[in-house]
Parts: C-alpha cells; sequence; structure tokens
C-alpha cells in the first residue's frame, strides 16, 4: 500500500515539474489595454503593430494571426498566455498585470492606457531584465559562448566617450554574442561592459553590467550616451549594427575595414534567418518599430488633446489644469504637436496608474520595480 502512495506521489510531482507556470496557477491571463489617439494619423491597427513589437522584444514568438489579441472599440484584449513568452517571462508578466489590475486607473477604466503598459514593459530596465532573464553577472552569459580570438576596436564611436573593444562569438543560427569594453584608452581601465545577444525571435537581448560585471540600469552617462536597455533597442532597430564613424587601425586588433565588413556580414546573415520565420513580426517592414517608440514617446509627453481622450475630460477643462505647464515640440515626431512632461502633470490627474520610470531610454531619477 504504501509502495502504491509513494508512486502516485511521484507521479503527481513528475506532473507539476511538466507543467508551465500559468497551468500550476489558477490566474487571469488577459489584460485590457485602453487606446488612446495620440495624432492625427494614429490608429488602434498602428498601435497594435507596436505593442507587437514592444512584446517581441522582450522575446514573445507572436503568431502570426491575431491570436491572443482582440480589438473592441477602443480596447485591446490580450491574452498573455497565447502570444509566445517562455515560462519566465509569463510568469513575470502576470505579476506585473496583477500589480496593474490593482490601481485606481485600471479598476476604473477596466483597462492600463496602452502607452503606460509599453512603458513600463520596456522604459523599466528591471522589468527588462527580468522578463527576459538577463543574469545579475556578467559572467553568466559570457560563460555560455565561445569568444572568438579577432576583436575589433573603436577609437571613434559615435555613442561612447570612451574608446571600445569589441568581441564576438561566431553566429550560429539565432546564437552569437557581441562583448563591448569601455577602456579608458591611456590607462586601459575598463569603465563598464555591455553585451548584445541574438534571440530566436529575431531580436536582440541587451546587457549593461559594471565594471566588477554586475547588472545596472544604465550606463553612466559620464563615458557613453548608450543610455538603458530601451535607448539600445531604439538605436539597433533589431538589427547588428555596423560603424558609421571611420576608425583607426591598432595593432592586435582587426582592421577597420575588415572590422566593418564582419559586421555588416553578420547582419546581412542575421537579416536573412529574420526574413525567413514564420510566426512574430514583419521584420521585412523595417520602420513598423517606430509605432513601438510612438506608444511610449506619446504617453510620457502628451499633448492636451491626447490628454483629454485618456482621462476622459473635455479639453478646454485639460487645457485649464495645464495652464501652469511649460510645452514642448518632439523634435523627430513635430506632428505630436505642443506636449507636455508626464512626470510634471501626474499630480493633477485624476486618477493614478502604476508608476512609470521617469525616462524610457536615459538614466532615470526615479527607476520603478515592480517584479520586486
Amino acid at each position: 500500500m504504501k509502495k502504491t502512495i509513494y508512486i502516485l506521489f511521484a507521479f503527481f510531482l513528475l506532473s507539476c515539474t511538466n507543467d508551465s507556470y500559468s497551468d500550476l496557477i489558477e490566474t487571469d491571463t488577459s489584460i485590457n489595454l485602453k487606446w488612446n489617439k495620440a495624432y492625427s494619423e494614429d490608429s488602434i491597427d498602428k498601435s497594435l503593430i507596436g505593442l507587437k513589437w514592444a512584446l517581441s522584444y522582450l522575446g514573445a514568438v507572436l503568431p502570426t494571426s491575431n491570436s491572443g489579441f482582440i480589438v473592441n472599440n477602443n480596447t485591446i484584449i490580450m491574452d498573455l498566455k497565447k502570444i509566445g513568452f517562455n515560462d519566465n517571462a509569463l510568469k513575470k508578466i502576470l505579476i506585473l498585470s496583477e500589480k496593474i489590475k490593482n490601481t485606481y486607473e485600471y479598476k476604473n477604466n477596466n483597462a492600463v492606457d496602452l502607452g503606460r503598459y509599453v512603458t513600463l514593459l520596456l522604459g523599466s530596465s528591471e522589468h527588462y531584465y527580468e522578463i527576459l532573464d538577463v543574469p545579475n553577472n556578467l559572467n553568466e552569459i559570457l560563460n555560455q559562448y565561445n569568444l572568438l580570438p579577432e576583436k575589433g576596436y573603436v577609437n571613434n564611436s559615435g555613442v561612447s566617450l570612451e574608446h571600445r573593444i569589441i568581441q564576438f562569438s561566431e553566429q550560429n543560427g539565432f546564437n552569437q554574442l557581441f562583448f563591448c569594453q569601455e577602456i579608458n584608452p591611456i590607462t586601459g581601465v575598463v569603465y563598464e561592459y555591455e553585451t548584445i545577444e541574438l534571440l530566436t525571435n529575431g531580436q536582440l537581448r541587451f546587457g549593461i553590467f559594471d565594471q566588477n560585471g554586475i547588472r545596472k540600469n544604465s550606463v553612466d552617462a559620464e563615458h557613453s550616451n548608450a543610455g538603458k536597455p530601451a535607448k539600445c533597442m531604439w538605436c539597433h532597430e533589431s538589427n547588428i549594427q555596423q560603424m558609421y564613424t571611420p576608425q583607426a587601425d591598432f595593432n592586435g586588433y582587426l582592421a577597420y575595414n575588415e572590422f566593418q565588413s564582419r559586421l555588416i556580414s553578420y547582419r546581412e546573415s542575421n537579416r536573412v534567418m529574420k526574413l525567413g520565420l514564420n510566426d512574430g513580426v514583419d521584420f521585412s517592414q523595417t520602420q513598423q518599430h517606430t509605432y513601438t517608440e510612438l506608444l511610449y514617446i506619446s504617453f510620457m509627453e502628451p499633448s492636451a488633446e491626447r490628454l483629454s481622450i485618456e482621462w476622459n475630460l473635455p479639453l478646454s477643462q485639460v487645457q485649464n489644469l495645464l495652464s501652469n505647464f511649460s510645452t514642448h515640440v518632439y523634435p523627430e515626431f513635430p506632428f505630436l504637436g505642443e506636449l507636455y512632461d508626464r512626470n510634471d502633470i501626474e499630480s493633477v490627474a485624476p486618477f493614478q496608474g502604476l508608476p512609470v520610470s521617469t525616462s524610457v531610454r536615459e538614466t532615470s531619477l526615479v527607476e520603478v520595480n515592480h517584479l520586486q
């Protein structure tokens, strides 16, 4: 009898280990995302594309159909279990969803602002790292790859204020590491490290690490303009980037032309592989990532017209509430109109949502982590 009980118990444990996270807990895996029109040519269809790219940056495979997404008027109903996240990512995003659903914003509107949602996913480095399972220690990444003996040297970076040593592993399908050291060219002291890895869905995974190889939220602005992982996404546009400024040649390193040729070769082979994917975002539409950027930019820097829709208040009332706040125009997207700073105006909002980091791309005065 005891033997039978032990066998049944062992079978139960084995079954549990084979179940996914969402199967082991009873939870609602759907979330409602409210679209608030931000500019004249904006549409919920464009915003859905932007949402899909944001999820893709976090490793979602995404079916080619709209499975997992239902558009109902100005709301996108998303089932997180159906959009191709692995168990770790799904677990972390469901934790975030639960906190979102407990806010006054969600309870009042039965939805979270789509721009806020994307900002929470990409604009918090900790959320990005945890969802993508970026290790806390650099060595955990380096131990997974065999770096080639050849190295590139960058003395005239368009991003870094220092010199860079760039190493890389061989490209094996969607498996490759680029490892960058930001160094003092005189002393050779390493200030920080950055990593880029290829994901199987065609996107890139970014990591930033301090001198001791410990994960950090953003680069040190004293040494680099690279900002946070979200800025890396914006800069790389899902591609292995070539060098855009000429470099000097240094002994012991690949010559500039040879290094440039190697980077372009890696980029092109990766591009061909991405175009061959059956699922996920359409990598042939090279500018669709802009819809993601517009989602978080128009949320962090909204116009009065957008806020009128978001807050469900007459435009005149919104303008009156904001009369003491200054406006600006976003240089890259002037069609967004006269914009306010979200950090300034949250104090007059009629309801509060889950707080976001004070900057999506740059070092934040307040960097949120709702996964703790």
